[in-house]
């Protein structure tokens, strides 16, 4: 076994965390232990404490007796905790960016996007300590009257595997912001670039014991999160149809929830785009980190007059790419997490060629490594048209009007992300108001995340949360009206 990619680690030294899980300290785990491997080898990368509802159902105390005292620190010394943390990301850059490659089969400047997102989320939390926590409201004589935020109390996070470093550390990083204590389930394929990465650099920082706990776990540890009587809330970022169990659950104990999911999004091109230009975005918004990622394209809509330019374009792009081992050579393309994802893939490339889509590019791969896959003639029925891929797939439907383009890229449940190419931004405007989404970019692609902006989306997509920004203080926390009078009032009873 192979514990030490790269360098021998001075943050993460699997010394300190195999076999564990983390509550403060790194511990056993009641669920025994978990053996993950590189996707691209299938060498044995480590081995991971495998927490159990025991282990959740522990945790959750522990974070809440930690929590009053961390909610009610010095404001200063808290945000300098994740300064502290930010700057750790930076001093091991290169070692933290090898273990995400590895664990993820990321391409290296994936890897280091991940870093520099998660050290924003991080000085966005810092920042957030010196924001405004409320309002004043309009009050009689001799009555303040306050809106205030206050937290949840604890929150569960509970992450996937394709950005595990910044879909965990955007709900993690602003919960501890507002006050919260956290209980972190990341994904059984990451649990270092998802679990150990975050514990070990807020315990290198100086958060106190107990606020924050990491515990990679399967079912039955997501679902004592969800339904654990002193967590609050649960922040969770997967698969549409995992989503609809977490919010099953979660409700049922009657929790405040995020859910961000997955998406069929759209990148509209239009006509008057340069086919130069309109390939570029198509072929990131497929293709990029295996197309592995919520806002990828799954709906590419070229209109007619430019459609051929684009395909030729994009095939060309499709056969070029090379594909391959990241940590071995210079690869666009790594493999993809897993072989049930490839076969996943596979059967709906077969059976939408089967129901009438042309190949025109890929459809082949060799163990997780699938070939950049081009896709045309996709309409409403096939399996391309309609299931969010997550691979390197791109399905093209060409349409004629804009209103037609407005139709297909509305016919799903749902829109993470929309892109619109067109250098007229009044007609890209008329289609962005018509076309239901989470974000919309006009003269972009579709996978684009930022710190301070607000992310998520509606319907299938999401439960209409958003992370980001100032907007987090709404959504990792709850009002609470407060009023203060001069002298308590005598009244007539």
């Amino acid at each position: 076994m192979n514990d030490h990619p790269g360098a021998v680690s001075a943050l993460l030294d699997p010394a300190l965390w195999r076999d564990r899980i983390f509550n403060g300290q790194w511990i056993s785990a009641h669920g025994g232990t978990h053996v993950f491997a590189e996707p691209a080898t299938g060498e044995q990368l480590g081995r991971i404490g495998l927490a159990n509802a025991a282990d959740v159902l522990a945790a959750g105390v522990q974070a809440r007796a930690a929590q009053k005292a961390w909610a009610t620190s010095d404001y200063k010394e808290r945000a300098a905790i994740f300064r502290r943390a930010a700057a750790l990301i930076a001093q091991h850059h290169d070692e933290l960016a090898t273990w995400i490659m590895r664990e993820t089969g990321a391409i290296r400047p994936k890897a280091d996007l991940e870093l520099r997102e998660a050290t924003a989320h991080l000085q966005e939390a810092a920042a957030m300590l010196t924001q405004p926590k409320g309002q004043l409201l309009a009050s009689a004589s001799g009555t303040m009257s306050i809106a205030r935020r206050v937290p949840h109390g604890v929150v569960g996070v509970i992450s996937p595997f394709n950005f595990p470093l910044i879909l965990s550390i955007r709900s993690i990083a602003p919960a501890l912001a507002t006050g919260n204590a956290v209980v972190h389930k990341p994904d059984l394929q990451t649990p270092v670039s998802g679990g150990v990465l975050i514990a070990r650099i807020f315990e290198a920082a100086g958060l106190p014991p107990g606020v924050l706990h990491v515990l990679p776990g399967g079912a039955d540890a997501g679902q004592a999160l969800c339904s654990h009587p002193d967590i609050g809330m649960i922040a969770f970022t997967g698969s549409t149809a995992a989503g609809h169990s977490v919010g099953e659950l979660a409700g049922r104990h009657l929790k405040k929830m995020s859910l961000e999911l997955g998406g069929k999004n759209a990148l509209i091109i239009l006509n008057d785009a340069d086919p130069d230009i309109a390939a570029s975005n198509a072929a990131w918004a497929t293709f990029l980190h295996q197309g592995q990622i919520c806002m990828c394209a799954g709906r590419v809509l070229l209109q007619r007059g430019i459609a051929d330019a684009v395909i030729e374009r994009l095939v060309e792009k499709a056969r070029r790419l090379p594909v391959g081992d990241p940590m071995g050579g210079d690869v666009a393309l790594g493999p993809m997490i897993s072989a049930r994802q490839v076969a996943r893939l596979h059967s709906i490339v077969q059976d939408s060629v089967a129901d009438g889509a042309t190949l025109l590019a890929g459809g082949t791969y060799e163990r997780q490594f699938y070939r950049p896959t081009v896709l045309t003639g996709a309409r409403a029925g096939m399996r391309c048209f309609e299931e969010e891929l997550f691979g390197p797939v791109a399905s093209i439907t060409v349409f004629d009007t804009d209103e037609e383009a407005i139709a297909l890229a509305s016919a799903t449940s749902g829109c993470l992300a929309l892109g619109v190419i067109t250098p007229d931004i009044a007609r890209a405007m008329h289609i962005a108001d018509r076309v239901p989404s989470g974000h919309v970019h006009i003269n972009d692609q579709t996978v684009l995340a930022e710190a301070h902006a607000p992310f998520g989306g509606g319907g299938t997509s999401g439960n209409g949360g958003r992370h980001g920004g100032t907007i987090d203080w709404e959504e990792f926390t709850q009002t609470q009206w407060l009023t203060i009078k001069t002298e308590a009032p005598r009244y007539p009873f």
